[in-house]
């Protein structure tokens, strides 16, 4: 384990660090590294040195420590919750974030893939409801425009930390009862499975970047402004009808995706 100089002393306290310190051997010719980011490199370390869930010191006592402002603490600090090495607590302080999760690309329901990283699934189901399919859904579902659709809104927890919002459609008229089929079975392919005897075999995906809105942000309880993953599915069944179009937006401090590629 890399040792980190200045870090914590045993009973609390702090060994004092100068950002003048990091980049003392770069070349002339190197590019000016920003203060901020010089601190960030700091803060790795000591983050790498402790395990999840540790807090960290106040931004005072960071200030402090590395003699440097507070508005130089509070940008680095706000990279590395961006970046999922720290989890930002309303009310209650900075801290080591776990791991971020790994989820392969691949057609399983949340259920299934959290349990096999070994956490405790949970999914709360925030609205479901009935709406017109406009043009571009009726096309996707196959269905004509205006007909009925069951759109599922759906908040996902982990080990009881909110992890993504999913929200689903599907053609009501192929799927009669859906909503109060839903719970209960544990997740929502389950549903179609055992109580339409339908299975999803192929789909298709697209993943992009977009900020976390107060609504997204309340409800997954991250600041506003967190980079967040939006991916998009359109899901088929063994008969190639689709079945599904959903949006699932994932903490972007949490979550990466893996996904992998065969040359023909």
């Amino acid at each position: 384990m890399t040792e980190v100089r200045g870090g914590p002393r045993h009973g609390g306290g702090f060994d004092r660090a100068s950002l003048s310190d990091i980049g003392r051997h770069h070349s002339s010719h190197a590019p000016r590294i920003p203060k901020y980011y010089k601190l960030k490199e700091l803060l790795v370390e000591l983050i790498q040195s402790l395990p999840p869930g540790s807090p960290l010191p106040p931004e005072r006592a960071l200030a402090e420590k590395y003699e440097t402002s507070r508005t130089t603490v509070r940008q680095a600090l706000a990279e590395l919750v961006v970046e999922g090495r720290l989890q930002r607590i309303q009310g209650k302080g900075t801290f080591v974030a776990k791991p971020k999760v790994s989820q392969e690309l691949q057609l399983v329901s949340y259920t299934s893939d959290m349990r096999h990283h070994g956490l405790r699934p949970e999914t709360r189901i925030l609205e479901a409801g009935y709406v017109s399919a406009d043009e571009h859904l009726a096309t996707l579902l196959g269905i004509r425009p205006g007909g009925r659709v069951l759109r599922v809104h759906r908040l996902r927890l982990a080990d009881g930390e909110p992890m993504s919002i999913d929200t689903s459609h599907l053609p009501a008229r192929r799927f009669p009862g859906l909503r109060r089929e839903l719970p209960r079975h544990h997740s929502l392919y389950e549903t179609l499975a055992t109580a339409y005897d339908v299975h999803l075999t192929e789909a298709e995906e697209t993943i992009e970047t977009v900020l976390a809105t107060p609504h997204d942000a309340q409800l997954l309880g991250v600041d506003v402004g967190l980079p967040m993953l939006l991916l998009s599915r359109h899901a088929f069944d063994t008969t190639g009808q689709p079945v599904e179009w959903a949006q699932s937006l994932y903490r972007g401090d949490r979550y990466k995706f893996i996904t992998r590629l065969r040359r023909h």
